[in-house]
């Protein structure tokens, strides 16, 4: 199916959520699997369900709030997206444009996306934080697909830099006495909802991948194509098939998240601190 949307499609999203909240920040979290934690931190919050949106998407993913959330996370004013929308669940690609350009309507100008991911690069542990510096995508169509919207960007557009190399640095200084192992690599988008086999993830290592997930990587693109900063955080909450000799499961997921959670989040108010200035 070939998606239609124009502006007037993205704008009555952004109204809405307008008509809701008295103020707009020029900061965007979107949460990954089991990092919902983040969230509860934000001072003050004004809640919107992703359900009454118009023209949104819908979340299905349990681990996932399905929730908007406006408020400050240690005195800067943020958007937080609680659960986010990925292949998977059954939308086509080019429909995971949207929550990024109704943003971009709302006035972000950066965005910091975080998912929990598989650690593909054998010197990672379970708990490290990867910054990523790049990715790899070679599977699914792109969200930019279709009839172009001008008004968000050109057809074609250059992604060299699309992780924020002045972000990415940010991250790194607020790594120091954090608590945390800070990594940064190579991000490797698969589709899901399957962990990928051991074959698959010796593939991955071999292209240079260093962890390996199922989100992420249309939002960034997106993201580049409306000209917003993006910064990338995987938190590595298993290692991947293959690494260890034992099957995977979502619990193992849920389980390292948490544990990380209290550190992970203190970690993203600093960054926070930092950039929005």
């Amino acid at each position: 199916m070939q998606y239609r949307f124009d502006y007037e499609y993205f704008q009555k999203s952004a109204d809405y959520i307008r008509s809701k909240v008295s103020r707009l920040p020029k900061t965007a979290l979107i949460l990954g699997s089991s990092l919902g934690p983040l969230a509860k931190t934000i001072k003050d919050p004004v809640v919107i369900d992703y359900k009454d949106i118009p023209n949104f998407l819908l979340s299905t993913v349990k681990s996932h709030a399905g929730k908007m959330i406006f408020g400050e996370i240690e005195g800067h004013y943020v958007l937080c997206m609680s659960g986010r929308f990925h292949s998977y669940e059954g939308y086509d690609f080019e429909q995971l444009v949207i929550p990024i350009r109704v943003m971009k309507l709302l006035g972000i100008e950066r965005v910091i996306l975080t998912n929990a991911s598989g650690g593909v690069n054998k010197d990672y542990n379970v708990g490290d934080i990867m910054i990523i510096k790049d990715h790899i995508k070679l599977n699914g169509s792109s969200p930019l697909r279709g009839p172009n919207v001008e008004e968000f960007g050109p057809r074609f557009f250059d992604v060299t830099y699309m992780y924020t190399p002045a972000l990415r640095q940010v991250a790194r200084e607020c790594g120091e006495g954090s608590g945390l192992t800070i990594q940064e690599g190579v991000y490797m988008f698969m589709p899901g909802p399957q962990f990928e086999t051991p074959a698959e993830i010796r593939a991955i290592r071999t292209l240079g991948g260093d962890a390996v997930g199922m989100s992420t990587v249309t939002e960034a693109l997106t993201a580049a194509h409306c000209g917003m900063d993006v910064l990338g955080l995987a938190v590595i909450t298993n290692m991947a098939a293959g690494v260890l000799d034992r099957a995977l499961t979502t619990e193992e997921v849920t389980d390292a998240a948490n544990l990380v959670a209290e550190r992970f989040s203190g970690y993203v108010a600093e960054i926070i601190k930092r950039i929005d200035k």
